[in-house]
């Protein structure tokens, strides 16, 4: 099966998944927003033209296409929700993910909606909006297992699992004290924990949430504590990017994502898209 063939896959199963959302466990929903740091409202940025927004279409949740081909995902949601807050005429293109910033500067688009990580190496050649999303880190077990919730004491005394090199193993090397069983990928370390091999599984919450609700795990398995968001680790996590210039847009953009969570409207997008929270 063809990587677009695969997202699509995914894409139809993240579609049906949101169904039955609101009769199965309480979905976390994550809250990024400081009510106590609301911005002064900007005006809505004056443009005769739609804005341009550019995605990928092949990294569900977040982006990818739709069954009608269409692009769709958390992230572009968000993107035509912040575009109906400001009262603007929006677009959505589609271009390969490693394009994305090159088309934004080549003025091909105006904002990026994708999962282009927020680092300072960004924002020196670009303005971005606080993170509307992150990777936090989760641990997993066989959900038969009873298994008390992680800290060092426990981790250290339980087998565990995590995809050798990566930000994870570091992260429980220096903070859990552990020497960790590793595996190559995280398929790998997936098939482990369901067979009992390992008893904790350490890695991307979304990566883990898509294969707790998906058909691979086969209700083997859940999250169990809480999620781990270290930036130095695992990064500050995505938001609107425009270019430099458009310092209006960008405060916009951050004003309505505001609005969207204070009204309710970005949890109505997060339960469509995350039926198994990686938070």
């Amino acid at each position: 099966m063809s990587q677009r063939h695969l997202c699509q896959a995914l894409a139809a199963l993240l579609m049906l998944a949101a169904v039955p959302a609101a009769a199965a466990d309480p979905v976390t929903i994550p809250n990024f927003w400081n009510p106590r740091a609301r911005l002064e409202r900007p005006e809505p940025p004056q443009t005769t033209r739609p804005v341009r927004f550019l995605t990928d279409d092949e990294y569900p949740p977040l982006h990818f296409a739709g069954p009608d081909g269409n692009p769709t995902g958390f992230a572009v949601e968000l993107a035509r929700a912040a575009c109906e807050k400001l009262g603007l005429t929006c677009t959505v293109q589609v271009r390969r993910f490693d394009t994305l910033l090159d088309a934004l500067q080549a003025n091909q688009g105006d904002v990026v909606a994708a999962a282009v990580p927020l680092t300072a190496s960004l924002r020196a050649d670009h303005r971005a909006t606080r993170p509307y999303f992150r990777w936090p880190a989760r641990f997993a077990v066989r959900g038969d297992k009873s298994l008390p919730a992680p800290d060092a004491k426990v981790i250290g005394e339980h087998p565990t699992g995590v995809v050798a090199g990566t930000a994870h193993e570091a992260y429980l090397r220096t903070f859990f004290h552990v020497t960790p069983k590793t595996y190559p990928d995280l398929a790998t370390a997936e098939a482990a924990l369901r067979r009992g091999e390992i008893e904790y599984l350490f890695g991307d919450g979304l990566a883990l949430a898509l294969w707790i609700g998906g058909t691979d795990a086969a209700g083997c398995c859940a999250f169990v504590g809480g999620d781990y968001l270290e930036n130095r680790y695992f990064g500050e996590g995505i938001g609107f990017v425009t270019r430099k210039e458009d310092e209006g847009l960008a405060r916009a953009l951050d004003d309505a994502l505001q609005r969207l969570w204070d009204e309710g409207k970005y949890a109505e997008l997060y339960l469509r898209f995350f039926p198994v929270s990686p938070f």
